[in-house]
C-alpha cells in the first residue's frame, strides 16, 4: 500500500496525516502541487504508483484541478472531484442541501447591486454577504442597515473579481455565540466540537475558541444526511443552532483542518481519515 498526500504546504494536520501513516508503517510522499506539470493526453507513471491520493491543497482551484486529472488517470482520490467542487462553492452545497430536504439559513442570490439590495431587505438586517468561494471566514460581511449594505455592495461591484459580483445573501441566524463543527467520514458523525467566540465569525481562523460537543442522534441524523447530499467522503459539516429553527446547516468543507479539535473530543481524526481511505482502497472503491 502507498498513498500520497497533495499539499500547498505542509501545516500541523499534513504533518499529524504523515504520523498516522508512520504508525501504521504505510508508505506514502508528500507532494507539491505547485510543482507539478501534467500533459494531459499522457498519463504520467508515477501516479500509478499510488493506491489512492488524499487532497490537502490550501488553493482550492489547483486542488481541484489536479482531482480532475487524477481521476481521469484512473487514480484513486479522497475526496472526489464532484464532491470537491461541489463544496468549494457555497451556491452548489446550498442547492445540494435544500435539494436534500435539509434546514439551511434562507438563502438569496443576485446577480445585480440594486437587486442584491431588494434581497437584503427582504430578508432583513442584519443580513450575511458572503463570497460563493473562499474559506477561514474571509471576506464575510454582516451589514446591519441600508448604508453598510449599499458600500459593501459597492466594494464587491468595483474592486471583486467576477465571483463577488454573485451576491450570495444569507440571512443572519441568532447563534448562542459559537456554531458545531462536525467531523464526518464516511457514513459516520465521529466528532463534533463548538467553535466558540465574542465576534459573529466563529472560525477558529479567527479566533474561536474549541470544545468538545456531543454528537447526539439529531445531529448525528443531521450530519450523516448533509454529507450524503454532497456525495460523501471526508467532510466537515458546519452547523447553526437557530433559536427558533433548531440545527441549520451552513456548509461543508472538503479539506478541513482538524488541528484544533482531536484534543477536545479525544478522537484521533487523522487515523480515522487514514482507516477509511485504506479501507475504500481495499474495497476497491474510488469516490
Amino acid at each position: 500500500m502507498r498513498l500520497a498526500i497533495l499539499t500547498s504546504r505542509v501545516r500541523v494536520e499534513e504533518k499529524l496525516l504523515v504520523e498516522a501513516l508512520r504508525q501504521r508503517s504505510i508508505e506514502f510522499d508528500l507532494i507539491d502541487d505547485g510543482e507539478l506539470l501534467f500533459d494531459l493526453a499522457q498519463p504520467q507513471e508515477r501516479w500509478h504508483r499510488y493506491d489512492a491520493v488524499l487532497c490537502r491543497s490550501v488553493s482550492q482551484s489547483r486542488g481541484l484541478a489536479v482531482l480532475h486529472v487524477l481521476e481521469h488517470w484512473g487514480i484513486p482520490v479522497f475526496n472526489s472531484a464532484a464532491v470537491t467542487a461541489l463544496c468549494n462553492d457555497k451556491l452548489l452545497t446550498t442547492l445540494a442541501l435544500i435539494r436534500a430536504g435539509l434546514p439551511v439559513p434562507r438563502t438569496l442570490l443576485a446577480f445585480d447591486a440594486e437587486r442584491a439590495l431588494e434581497g437584503i431587505e427582504s430578508v432583513g438586517y442584519p443580513a450575511v454577504l458572503k463570497p460563493v468561494t473562499g474559506s477561514w471566514g474571509r471576506l464575510l460581511a454582516r451589514v446591519n442597515d441600508r448604508d453598510a449594505a449599499e458600500a459593501v455592495l459597492e466594494h464587491q461591484e468595483t474592486l471583486g473579481s467576477y465571483q463577488h459580483h454573485i451576491h450570495y445573501i444569507q440571512q443572519h441566524v441568532d447563534k448562542p455565540n459559537r456554531d458545531i463543527r462536525a467531523f464526518v467520514i464516511g457514513d459516520r458523525t465521529i466528532c463534533a466540537i463548538y467553535r466558540t467566540s465574542a465576534h459573529w465569525v466563529t472560525n477558529t481562523a479567527r479566533g474561536a475558541v474549541t470544545d468538545n460537543c456531543p454528537v447526539t442522534p439529531e445531529l448525528d441524523s443531521l450530519c450523516t444526511r448533509a454529507a450524503r447530499a454532497v456525495g460523501g467522503g471526508i467532510l466537515a459539516v458546519d452547523v447553526f443552532e437557530d433559536p427558533e429553527r433548531g440545527l441549520l446547516v451552513n456548509e461543508i468543507n472538503g479539506t478541513m483542518e482538524f488541528r484544533n479539535s482531536i484534543a477536545p473530543t479525544g478522537v484521533n481524526i487523522p487515523q480515522e481519515m487514514i482507516e477509511y481511505v485504506l479501507s475504500n482502497v481495499r474495497e476497491g472503491v474510488a469516490l
